[in-house]
């Protein structure tokens, strides 16, 4: 059986696509959705356009799923692992933990269910055991809400992105749709 990180970064990768250098990007130029400062921090050098799949994979395996601990979200949930993976490359990893961090803590019934913690973008333990006091609480249903609600504060994100700088338009209906796409491996 392919483990769920293969899965997830062969989905990422094909939404990346390979090399951009866009002017407009203010992601500035990337290799598979890799920027060039990560891709310098992780140990690539070469030119941008040079790096290859399996270079991208090692670092998105380390950068994006080890590093911000999604293994240990995927072990609770497999859908909301991926959601946060790809908000991740996309956005930060820290992007994404915020949001659901922030989504634990209006789901908490005023903290009768668990205590609010800290929407500081960083998995520990608190937002572990947040995580699954709320999927104790609520199951299945209460699962695909909060992935729902993640999402949602992504697209908001996306829509507030191209308010804010009109170059970002021409990027609003594929950031869009991608995240239309976000669903459980």
């Amino acid at each position: 059986m392919v483990p769920d990180i293969d899965i997830y970064i062969g989905r990422v990768l094909d939404s990346e696509k390979g090399y951009v250098n866009d002017p407009a990007d203010s992601g500035g130029e990337t290799n598979f959705g890799i920027t060039v400062a990560v891709a310098r921090a992780f140990g690539y050098f070469g030119p941008m356009k040079d790096m290859t799949r399996e270079q991208a994979t090692t670092i998105y395996r380390t950068r994006y799923w080890t590093q911000p601990k999604f293994d240990q979200i995927n072990a609770i949930d497999r859908g909301l692992a991926f959601i946060l993976f790809d908000t991740g490359v996309n956005m930060g990893q820290s992007t994404g933990v915020a949001y659901l961090q922030r989504c634990l803590n209006v789901l908490n019934l005023e903290g009768s269910l668990f205590p609010d913690i800290a929407a500081d973008g960083g998995i520990g333990a608190m937002t572990i055991a947040a995580l699954n006091a709320f999927v104790k609480a609520r199951g299945t249903a209460g699962l695909r809400i909060l992935r729902d609600m993640v999402k949602h504060l992504r697209g908001a994100s996306y829509i507030t992105q191209a308010e804010n700088k009109a170059s970002q338009e021409r990027y609003e209906y594929g950031w869009q749709t991608r995240l239309s796409d976000l669903e459980p491996a």
